[in-house]
């Protein structure tokens, strides 16, 4: 494990648990309390933690991790996810995407898809997006058009938020939204953990024909600060794995189809 590597684990411990102790990291990471001291006191002068006598606790109660800090804990289940929702989507079809690291992973898949690069002349797919990093990452591709949203940047997520996104996108009619979510449930629907984030995805939505939920099954039964839109909005779950009894009737009374996602 790299030095960045380490930090990462130790920033994302710290958001989850709220609290952690340097005999807790200690024992977590297997390394030396003086090493664990030393990257709590480089996150702390980040200002990505606080330090406290013998620890280090997150910022707040809705601390939310900068993009670039998260770790793909369901990495596999992300990629696969990916190929996944690529696989449903046609030669020619207007993609918009939300940011996060799974619509990153699925706008990498639509980025490589053979299947989707029908000419040089002509583009296999539009991505219309409003986060930053994919529309800069997609920018290289010569078979994807991308189209991004105006707003206002967020350092954490790198997507664009504000008015200036419903209003660059009120003419556009989008084939297939696809969202990452922080949360599904069948009491608050698709959610996530910041309101204009929230409103940007909404937006995103309110355009496409088809709603495609990508998100792995840690999120699913979970909710978060910040609605998105009802579940009887969604047209497609993606997840890694068979949702419980209780989820999976949840998402058949409201019309939900899922589709479960295998590592190849």
């Amino acid at each position: 494990m790299t030095p960045q590597q380490r930090l990462n684990v130790v920033l994302e411990l710290v958001s989850e648990r709220g609290n952690v102790s340097i005999a807790d990291v200690s024992d977590a990471l297997g390394v030396s309390t003086a090493t664990v001291r030393r990257d709590l006191n480089t996150l702390a002068e980040q200002r990505l933690v606080t330090r406290t006598h013998g620890g280090a606790s997150a910022l707040g109660s809705g601390y939310e991790l900068p993009l670039q800090y998260k770790i793909a804990r369901q990495a596999d289940a992300k990629l696969a996810i990916a190929r996944a929702v690529a696989d449903l989507v046609a030669p020619g079809e207007s993609v918009g995407l939300n940011g996060g690291t799974t619509t990153s992973e699925v706008a990498r898949m639509l980025g490589r898809s053979e299947r989707l690069h029908v000419g040089s002349d002509v583009p296999g797919v539009t991505i219309v997006t409003n986060a930053l990093n994919i529309a800069y990452e997609m920018s290289v591709r010569e078979h994807v058009k991308i189209v991004v949203t105006g707003g206002v940047p967020r350092r954490q997520s790198y997507e664009l938020v504000g008015p200036l996104v419903g209003a660059s996108l009120r003419d556009f009619s989008i084939d297939t939204a696809v969202l990452g979510v922080d949360g599904l449930s069948a009491a608050f629907g698709a959610t996530t953990v910041h309101e204009g984030e929230a409103d940007a995805s909404r937006e995103i939505a309110a355009v496409a024909r088809r709603i495609v939920i990508a998100a792995d099954s840690t999120k699913l039964g979970r909710t978060t600060f910040a609605r998105i839109c009802p579940l009887s909005r969604v047209d497609v779950l993606v997840t890694d794995l068979e949702p419980s009894r209780e989820m999976a009737a949840d998402l058949a009374a409201a019309g939900v189809e899922v589709v479960v996602a295998r590592n190849a």
